[in-house]
């Protein structure tokens, strides 16, 4: 072991809620850990989020506001609305969610036991269990018992992901995890046999070779910020879409797995987001094309709206409500704007620049469907249905190309339930893990996501890598 500069048991490369988790476990396991972030500090785009955590299966949140949840359900619900090929993975995160949300409190995460029963993006209250997701529409509410699993962290001072990362990070501190800032692990070092035993790292502006006897933990973020792979993974972003993350955000991860043989997986997937919503009574509106047409339930989560609205044509779409439902979306970095008001529906069709009489019959068909409270072409559910008859009406452009989508990716390295990084086979990669942002996330695309399906597998794979680095 002589041409190496230093060894330890695991390495674990990037300092943000996977790697952090990751960290902890390795280190509870009794072996040498040591983290590289290449930031100056640790937190990554965690710290920044909202701080909430898919979480279900009865959590005592869940609980204490009402609701009955088990694994099974939760896992029902997953396994409905994601397209994840590999079944044990959601198993494992469905059956391990409400241990995994109290070990999270436990490290001093901060979460209430109230919640709120409305439609929100995220809360600026107090409260913490929220629906965050498709849980209460067609056809995943007959497939699965609706219950909210958004569990949102909340602090007093700071938003929700950056007080998770502070009792995350001062947890690391006071259990003696050794971390290295400015550390850009820039390859992997492999065997003979193909096995990760360590890293290449440019630290203090010096090439370091630190072996890692155990494995190597890749925990460094999306590919959010990465413009050449946007552009190749993501086509149909437009101009206006704006990326949520860090600058280290660049899928170096990615490259650094690949080059080990890993492999890449849903590539292609991204959640964006401008939401109509608040004021929710912007919801019982109708969303259309440029044909005049509906083409999803109003009531969808708004990633699943969004990802609807890109494949439109020309991805142009527009909110319609009547005078009784009027308001102004607040989500006020979406940029909706108001385009007009009109007397009739047939003027507003003429303004807009739709096919004679389609909008017209779009209207007498959702108003028919609305009066008898059944939504027979996209399943909108009752509290979201109301006529459209109180004129005038509004339109406001929420077209793809002009409000403005705020977007992560979802595609990145592929991992199994162990959190172990697959080769071209689907075999695991001796002494690779991969967990959080950079590992392929359980919904391959914004139509399946819900709020805290980062921040809970993310945490949850990463302290599973942890302990399989560990046990290796």
């Amino acid at each position: 072991m002589s041409e190496w500069d230093r060894t330890v048991d695991v390495i674990v490369v990037g300092q943000g809620i996977a790697g952090s988790c990751a960290a902890l476990e390795a280190k509870r396991a009794g072996v040498e850990v040591l983290v590289l972030e290449r930031a100056s500090g640790g937190g990554g785009a965690s710290a920044l989020s909202q701080g909430i955590f898919y979480l279900g299966g009865g959590t005592d949140v869940q609980q204490a506001c009402g609701y009955e949840d088990s694994p099974q359900n939760m896992y029902d619900f997953l396994r409905a609305s994601t397209s994840h090929p590999d079944d044990e993975v959601i198993r494992t995160f469905a059956e391990g969610a409400r241990e995994h949300f109290d070990w999270l409190e436990k490290q001093g995460v901060p979460f209430t036991r109230t919640g709120f029963s409305g439609k929100a993006v995220y809360l600026q209250t107090a409260d913490c269990l929220l629906t965050t997701g498709n849980e209460k529409i067609w056809p995943f509410k007959d497939m699965a018992k609706p219950v909210p699993r958004g569990h949102q962290a909340r602090s007093d001072e700071v938003n929700g992901g950056l007080s998770a990362m502070r009792a995350l990070l001062a947890r690391c501190e006071d259990e003696g995890v050794e971390t290295v800032y400015n550390a850009a692990v820039t390859k992997l070092e492999t065997d003979g046999t193909g096995r990760v035993v360590g890293v290449v790292a440019r630290i203090d502006n010096a090439e370091q070779r630190i072996a890692a006897r155990r494995g190597v933990i890749v925990a460094t973020g999306s590919f959010t910020n990465n413009a050449d792979l946007v552009r190749k993974w993501l086509p149909l972003l437009s101009d206006t879409s704006s990326p949520l993350g860090v600058p280290s955000n660049d899928g170096a991860g990615l490259g650094l797995v690949e080059d080990a043989h890993g492999q890449l997986a849903a590539m292609s997937g991204v959640i964006a987001t401008a939401s109509i919503y608040p004021p929710e009574g912007l919801v019982k509106g109708i969303v259309v094309n440029s044909k005049g047409e509906r083409f999803v339930a109003e009531d969808s989560y708004h990633g699943r709206l969004a990802g609807f609205i890109m494949e439109q044509p020309d991805q142009k779409a527009y909110l319609i409500v009547d005078s009784e439902i009027f308001a102004y979306p607040e989500a006020e970095s979406a940029k909706h704007t108001l385009i007009d008001g009109y007397e009739t529906v047939t003027e507003m069709a003429q303004g807009l620049g739709m096919p004679a009489g389609t909008l017209e019959r779009t209207m007498e068909t959702y108003n028919r469907d609305a009066q008898n409270g059944e939504d027979t072409q996209f399943h909108k559910q009752p509290p979201w249905l109301k006529p459209l008859d109180k004129a005038p009406y509004a339109a406001f452009d929420i077209s793809f190309d002009r409000s403005i989508y705020n977007y992560i990716t979802l595609g990145g390295i592929d991992t199994d339930s162990h959190s172990r990084v697959l080769d071209a086979a689907g075999k695991p990669i001796s002494g690779l893990y991969a967990a959080g942002a950079c590992a392929a996330h359980i919904p391959r695309d914004g139509k399946e996501y819900a709020s805290g399906l980062s921040l809970g597998p993310g945490s949850f794979f990463g302290r599973v890598a942890g302990r399989e680095a560990a046990a290796a």
